[in-house]
This record gives C-alpha cells, sequence and structure tokens, in this order.
C-alpha cells in the first residue's frame, strides 16, 4: 500500500466508503451523509466541542474531561450524567472489540451485558449500537461528548460517532497504531485515518466543526517529550491535508513540572511553526495535558495525590483540556464514584493554581528550547526521507529508527531509544538508537543523567530505567535505590 499525503478525491473517498459502512449492519444508518450533516447542525454550541475548547483558550482555563464508558446504552447515560456535573466536556470511551473492528464479540459482550446485569466490555460498543442508539446519549446530556477509543482502523467507527452526534474524535494513524498493536502495517493505519480525517474535512465544508484530537501520550511510558510532539504535529499535518479544521495536540504528563509547562508551551508553539510553514493558516488548535498515564499506587490516597499533581500542573501549563485518572487506576476499570473523586480532585487544584504561572520562569524557557530543538532536529529528518511527503516521511522514520516510541509492541517500531530521568525527575535519553540529534544535545542530556548517576552512586543503566518505570507506583517520581 502507497500512502502520500494528498487529500482523497471524492471518487476514490466515496468508493471506498460503500465498503466501509458494509462491514457491519449498523453502518446502513450512517449512509445518509446530508442527514448526518443536518443532526449536527441541529446541536446547539453548548453541545460543541470545538467551541467549548475556544472559550477556554480565550478565558485562559483549562477545562476537566474524564474517561468513560460501559456496554448498555441506558447504564451509559446514567454514567455520564453522574459525571456531567463535575466535568467541562464528556468522553465516550470505547471497548477493546470495537477497537480491534471484532463487531461480533462486542455484540456478545453487549448480551451477555445485559444478562448480567452490568458491563462485561470496558468501554461502550458505539458501533453495534449503532447511530440512533448513540444519538440517545447525545440528547441524554448538556455537554458535548467525544469518542475516546485505540483503533487502528477507525473509519466505521468514525462513521458511526459523527452521523450520532460525537463532535470530538480522538486518534491518529500513528499514535492508535505503534502503542497499540504488534503487527499492524503503519501503511495500512495511516491510509485508514485519512479517510477518517477526509471524513472530518467533508463535515467541516458543510459548516460542522469536529475536534481531533491525535493522542499525545503514546506508550504511557517515560515518553520524552520530543518524541510526543513529534508524532503530534505529523498526525496534524496529515489531518489539515485533509481538509480538517480543528485540532487538539496531546502530551502526556512526564512527572517533572518544569518540563511539563516547557512540553505543552512548545507543543502549540511548534504546531503553529509547522503548521504554516506547509502553508495551513485557517485551523483552530487548543492543547490536552493527559494526567499521568504509568502506573498508579493502589493506594487511594497516594493516587489522589498523583492526579492532583498532574491537575496543577495542567493548569499552570495553560492546557486547554486535562484529562482526568481515578483512584483506582491500579485496580482497573473504575467505578463512577472514584471517577467523580479525580474529577473533583482536579477541580479543587484547577481552581488554586489557574491565576498562578510559572510560564515565564527561565528554566521553563530552557527547557521550552531544547524540546524545540529536539524536535526540529527529528522532523527536518522525518521531513528528508519523505522527500516533503509527511506520510512517506513518517513510515520511513520508523523503518529507519529515526522516530522511535519508548516501550511500544508495534513490529515497525525500533525499541532502541532508552528513556531515563535525571535528578530532578525530568525525562531524559540514556540511549538514542538512530533518533537524529545534535551532538551538543546529546551531551547536554548525558550530562543530566551523569548527575543523577553521582548522586546516587550508581553507573546509569537499564537497572536505572526499570526503577524509574515503578517509581509512581511506589510513591516515588525518581527510582531512587532504596
Amino acid at each position: 500500500m502507497n500512502v502520500i499525503d494528498r487529500k482523497l478525491d471524492h471518487r476514490t473517498f466515496a468508493d471506498e466508503r460503500q465498503s466501509v459502512l458494509a462491514l457491519w449492519p449498523t453502518g446502513r444508518d450512517a449512509a445518509d451523509f446530508k442527514a448526518n450533516v443536518a443532526y449536527q447542525q441541529s446541536l446547539p454550541s453548548s453541545k460543541r466541542f470545538s467551541d467549548i475548547l475556544r472559550e477556554a483558550d480565550q478565558r485562559g482555563r483549562t477545562i476537566r474531561q474524564p474517561r468513560a464508558g460501559v456496554a448498555l446504552v441506558e447504564s451509559h447515560i446514567e454514567l455520564l450524567k453522574f459525571l456531567e456535573p463535575c466535568c467541562d466536556v464528556l468522553p465516550t470511551t470505547i471497548d477493546a472489540y470495537t477497537r480491534l473492528n471484532r463487531y461480533s464479540d462486542a455484540a456478545h459482550g453487549i448480551l451477555k451485558s445485559q444478562t448480567a446485569g452490568g458491563s462485561l466490555l470496558n468501554g461502550f460498543p458505539a458501533v453495534n449500537h449503532g447511530v440512533f442508539r448513540c444519538r440517545e446519549v447525545i440528547e441524554a446530556v448538556n455537554k458535548p461528548v467525544q469518542v475516546r477509543h485505540g483503533t487502528p482502523d477507525a473509519r466505521l467507527l468514525a462513521e458511526i460517532g459523527l452521523a450520532a452526534g460525537f463532535t470530538a474524535f480522538e486518534g491518529g494513524g500513528i499514535s492508535y497504531n505503534i502503542p497499540y498493536s504488534k503487527s499492524v502495517p503503519l501503511e495500512a493505519s495511516l491510509r485508514h485515518w485519512q479517510y477518517c480525517d477526509r471524513l472530518v474535512g467533508l463535515y467541516e465544508e458543510e459548516g460542522v466543526r469536529i475536534d481531533r484530537e491525535p493522542f499525545g501520550p503514546l506508550s504511557g511510558t517515560l515518553v520524552p517529550p520530543f518524541i510526543s510532539h513529534c508524532v503530534a504535529i505529523l498526525e496534524g499535518l496529515l489531518a489539515l491535508t485533509q481538509g480538517v479544521k480543528c485540532l487538539t495536540l496531546g502530551y502526556g504528563q512526564a512527572g517533572n513540572l518544569i518540563q511539563d509547562i516547557a512540553a505543552i508551551r512548545s507543543l502549540r508553539e511548534l504546531a503553529h511553526e509547522y503548521f504554516q510553514n506547509a502553508g495551513h493558516h485557517d485551523y483552530q488548535l487548543s492543547t490536552v495535558f493527559h494526567q499521568w498515564m504509568g502506573g498508579f499506587p493502589e493506594n487511594e490516597a497516594m493516587a489522589l495525590g498523583v492526579i492532583s499533581w498532574g491537575a496543577a500542573t495542567a493548569a499552570l501549563a495553560r492546557a486547554t483540556k486535562v484529562i482526568v485518572k481515578t483512584p483506582h487506576e491500579a485496580s482497573g476499570v473504575p467505578t463512577k464514584e472514584a471517577n467523580k473523586l479525580g474529577l473533583e480532585a482536579t477541580t479543587q487544584l484547577l481552581n488554586m493554581a489557574c491565576d498562578q504561572s510559572m510560564l515565564e520562569d527561565d528554566r521553563v524557557t530552557q527547557e521550552t528550547e531544547i524540546i524545540k530543538a529536539e524536535v526540529r532536529a527529528v522532523l527536518d529528518c522525518v521531513m528528508t526521507l519523505g522527500d516533503g511527503d509527511v506520510a512517506q516521511g513518517a513510515i520511513r522514520a520508523f523503518q529507519a529508527g529515526v522516530l522511535d516510541i519508548p516501550f511500544a509492541p508495534a513490529a515497525c517500531n525500533s525499541g532502541r531509544l532508552l528513556p531515563v530521568r535525571d535528578d530532578t525527575g525530568a525525562v531524559r535519553v540514556l540511549d538514542f538508537g538512530a533518533v537524529p540529534m545534535a551532538d551538543s544535545l546529546i551531551a547536554w542530556h548525558r550530562e543530566a543523567i551523569a548527575k543523577r548517576g553521582k548522586s546516587e552512586g550508581r553507573t546509569p543503566s537499564f537497572q536505572m530505567v526499570v526503577d524509574d518505570v515503578y517509581a509512581i507506583s511506589k510513591g516515588q517520581l525518581i527510582g531512587r535505590p532504596s
């Protein structure tokens, strides 16, 4: 499959759409595109994700969004209505079977959930429920709802979700492949997400703005900011080509306050730089900060401490949105009460930190410039590899190890880049593998890591990486030897 960064033409999209809608019987209910547009146009501004994001950016405030999804429509509505008073925008988290396009298994899960009287799926099977049942969800709440998932091929999910009135759609051909799948070819997922983005672009052409959000945290484990930034910007560029006009670029909390603030600041600045250099000027851009995505403490009070630290950081960084975790992260799917508890703790910290700012701190400025230099080093190489074509550049970059996501399972990912924390808890790179970087920046990373090694009386090694992976779940940020 030869994937190039070019807008899908009408005939190609229309032919493909027929086969996509035929993947599962509920696809036929999304077939009438004009009717789908009309339904989206009927939604009030209070249910439009893009409007809420724009207002938050204008006010300089961070809005709150949980994760949530259960198998049955009535139960999912009950869950969202329970959480709605505590958040600004709502999610619909999709189940694992749907993410893998295993709709028959999802159907079986729905039946078993009905019999059991509770959800036996880890999310909401939107494809199986179809357009009209999903609209019941949209109509039952008063705030915008986003589809959140983890799907390399989300074409049918996008068709049904947008037809149903969801006004934001998460994911991308890199971020929902490399960290999630082992054997899905990158060419295939990039092409499938071109379809999703072209669909969003078609709604945009009809005056319906859908927010597109690449998945920022990637593997969620010690991902250096420059790696996640590169992926977010590449997926943003690919989406803009297909006509997307509203993008929310994300970043997963690393834990060091200075680095996390600099990451959100640099992400927005770099995105504008690369988008505008590529000739894109008519777009809406916002940012999302994901609270800690790695291992959580089992102790709920300690988990709330992790959540609160993420909330304060999101506010100080002036992220447009924060994705809120729960104190049950270490034990599986949370109860609605635990979800609410995470939201309430986050709300308290947002309210306390929203009028404070560290954005002009010299350390933030230095870290911001370092991240920018790192991103430019990698993306310049990606563009060269692709001869200016973003899609081909991404494919060849992963083949060459120029793009490399730590701890990701995909076979096409080199897995040679090795991150570790420095003595302040910021994520640095112990081994760059084949990722291109200036000698001065490599030396800077080595010096920062060496300082930690000296303070701990040990030589930096893979054991230090392992210690860092488990540190937060054990009550620390840095994996210090006991």
